[in-house]
């Protein structure tokens, strides 16, 4: 992902995951997850859209923080919430 795909790229950093364990609300909560997602401005580690509570997006909606990566193994795409640009 660069300048040209995402004017919010600047903003994205390389933070360390809040948590390896897998989504903050869902473990605070006792809920289960499908995938994960790592927003680059905090390090907070929420699930997917496809999970129940859509804690990525949630927490995209209360912070403005416009870009995350996959935290899934083997997966290096990132999404910029504001463009709605996906890049691999």
């Amino acid at each position: 992902m660069n300048a040209e795909l995402c004017d919010h790229i600047g903003e994205a950093g390389h933070p360390a995951p809040r948590t390896p364990q897998g989504c903050e609300e869902c473990l605070k909560i006792g809920a289960t997850w499908v995938h994960l997602r790592l927003c680059l401005t905090c390090g907070q580690v929420g699930c997917c859209d496809s999970s129940p509570n859509t804690h990525a997006t949630k927490h995209f909606h209360a912070t403005s923080h416009p870009v995350i990566q996959s935290f899934q193994p083997g997966e290096h795409w990132r999404w910029c919430y504001v463009d709605e640009i996906l890049a691999q």
